[in-house]
């Protein structure tokens, strides 16, 4: 496998030029400067490369291991890196300085989370969870908690989980059957927990001194359906009222997976209360276990997103290494490497304009991010989460089914050794396919667009985006040479309008008698995801062509207007073909007779 080169250059390029650093203008940031951003990004780069990255092969092929104890031991190397990671402070860079952490932007947290996802994705979903951990309990969970716990996930010596699935409750989470029975009048403020979680990734390792598991679960008189689930706070060591570590909890490891891909993230099957009962404590309010869970889950979406990114980058860095490399035909009468042959240099294309694209929506949601949570002007703070909320499910679901099919492209640029595991690009494609899948499965993320997001206030914030994309494309259309990328973005922007009519109109019929937004969601959400992309590389296009006529000789430029004008003229079209989907209507859908195939 090749080696991994965090992409500081395209990195800085998004936050410093397309975004220009403006969450760091922003109420909390005073102290954060370009010049410190720039170092952080260098000391990140420096540990993904030579410290995670070296280790995403041997992790793959050692994998994980259960003893018959029920404790997990994690491959060669990954304790120390972890340790590196934490002991350098990097588990609390996104987190404020109130609670411990670093204070910098989201925008910032989320470009170090790129490298450190594309150098290692099994080792950066551990603290991807306990980032989530830490937003749902710093939000909801009481000040005994906060004290107890936060410092220690901050800092990153205890890791967190998010316990949400079962075996008979997958998406559907209001089957969830694990039992909060509460325990005698002097310890009111516990609970113990009975049940079974599956699918629960790092749910038991032994990189860290303890595990705070975030588990859904019902009180014995609450009612049936999502209103009558809570969320408690379960940690694998009980904790004294020192801060010490107390006896061991009753909740074990009882297996873990055999998993197509991320071989070197223990994902298990969690008992609960084997004995009698793990004590657990009530995180906010009863019965609002949901809504304090999708602070969690929104936090992860977002990073599934940019860890699929992270993981197109490498794919990316894999081609065009072996493309450089290999020499197969000939070019011109002479031995040539395949990087010379126009059909590999469209997929080598393709592999990086996309990857690039998705970088820049991923780190303009951060920004959007940052926005919501510190603006000094409230009507700013809402407008912003509005438009996260449409973000979130596009970045999460659009840049996953992305990362696969880059992944997939890299594994036909190598050609036949791409299906020989010893390159590596086979682990990159296996890693990938589950990020489609996990946190709320892309379905579930269009359904959310198609339907939450986009009805509840009329597409208002949707349009608000569309208005953007559009300044854009005129802005495109005014410099000569990019004026054929400004027409192809109009053109997009027109579809994604059109489809927008198309399931507010029909989706909020309840006399159609069919589900407009189930059967729309997927292709509006493709469409939404190729055009808004299409929309940051044309503020791509637009900022190289600026450096360029301010006499900028840097390759670096002319590269990114080559991408921009792949993604807008050969990308974005292919795209567009999700409005003919939602104009062919739902006919064949609504007959289509399962049982009759």
């Amino acid at each position: 496998m090749f080696p991994f080169a965090a992409p500081v250059r395209d990195l800085r390029f998004v936050l410093e030029e397309l975004l220009e650093y403006r969450s760091l203008a922003l109420p909390g940031f005073e102290e954060a400067s370009p010049d410190l951003v720039e170092a952080v990004l260098e000391e990140a780069a420096k540990l993904a490369g030579e410290v995670w990255g070296p280790l995403n092969a041997s992790g793959d092929q050692q994998g994980c291991a259960r003893r018959d104890d029920g404790s997990v031991t994690l491959p060669d190397g990954f304790i120390e890196a972890y340790r590196a990671y934490a002991e350098g402070g990097w588990n609390g860079i996104g987190v404020s300085e109130a609670l411990g952490g670093q204070g910098l932007p989201e925008v910032v947290a989320s470009s170090v989370q790129e490298m450190l996802h594309g150098a290692n994705m099994a080792l950066g979903l551990c603290p991807m969870l306990t980032a989530g951990a830490i937003e749902a309990l710093a939000h909801h969970g009481s000040d005994a908690l906060k004290e107890t716990y936060l410092p220690r996930l901050v800092e990153g010596s205890w890791t967190g989980t998010m316990n949400l699935t079962e075996p008979q409750a997958g998406s559907d989470l209001s089957r969830v059957r694990t039992r909060a029975v509460p325990c005698p009048d002097e310890e009111a403020d516990r609970y113990r927990l009975f049940g079974q979680k599956i699918f629960i990734t790092w749910g038991e390792h032994d990189a860290a001194e303890n595990i705070i598991h975030l588990v859904l679960a019902r009180k014995p008189d609450a009612p049936e359906g999502n209103k009558g689930i809570s969320l408690f706070l379960v940690p694998k060591f009980l904790v004294n009222a020192d801060g010490s570590l107390g006896e061991r909890n009753d909740v074990v490891c009882a297996s873990i997976e055999h998993k197509l891909g991320i071989h070197g993230s223990p994902t298990c099957t969690l008992s609960f209360g084997e004995g009698e009962g793990a004590i657990g404590y009530l995180v906010g309010e009863e019965g609002r276990g949901l809504n304090h869970m999708f602070t969690m889950m929104n936090e992860a979406r977002h990073k599934v997103g940019i860890q699929g990114i992270g993981v197109a980058e490498r794919a990316c860095q894999h081609a065009f290494a072996y493309a450089l490399d290999r020499v197969q035909g000939k070019v011109r009468g002479s031995d040539a490497t395949i990087s010379e042959h126009l059909d590999v240099r469209r997929m080598l294309l393709s592999m990086r304009a996309r990857t690039d694209a998705l970088r820049a929506l991923a780190l303009y949601c951060a920004a959007e991010l940052d926005v919501a949570r510190h603006a000094g002007d409230a009507s700013e703070r809402k407008a912003a989460q509005a438009r996260v909320d449409v973000l979130i499910p596009v970045v999460k679901s659009f840049s996953t089914d992305q990362a696969v099919d880059i992944a997939s492209m890299g594994v036909q640029v190598h050609g036949g050794m791409g299906y020989i595991e010893e390159t590596g690009a086979a682990q990159l494609l296996r890693d990938a396919r589950i990020a489609p899948i996990y946190e709320g499965t892309n379905g579930i993320q269009s359904l959310d667009l198609a339907g939450r997001k986009l009805q509840r206030d009329g597409g208002a914030a949707f349009n608000d985006l569309l208005g953007r994309v559009e300044a854009t494309a005129e802005a495109l259309r005014g410099n000569g040479e990019l004026a054929a990328l400004g027409e192809s973005l109009a053109a997009g922007a027109a579809d994604l309008r059109a489809a927008m009519a198309i399931v507010l109109e029909q989706g909020s019929d309840p006399e159609s008698g069919v589900d407009a937004i189930q059967a729309y969601a997927t292709p509006f959400l493709n469409l939404a995801g190729h055009v808004l992309c299409a929309w940051q590389m044309g503020q791509s296009a637009l900022k190289a062509a600026a450096a360029q006529a301010a006499g900028s000789g840097e390759p670096f430029y002319q590269a990114k207007l080559v991408a921009a004008d792949f993604a807008l003229r050969q990308w974005l079209p292919a795209g567009r073909a999700n409005r003919s989907v939602i104009d062919a209507g739902m006919a064949s859908l609504a007959s289509f007779d399962v049982k009759a195939i």
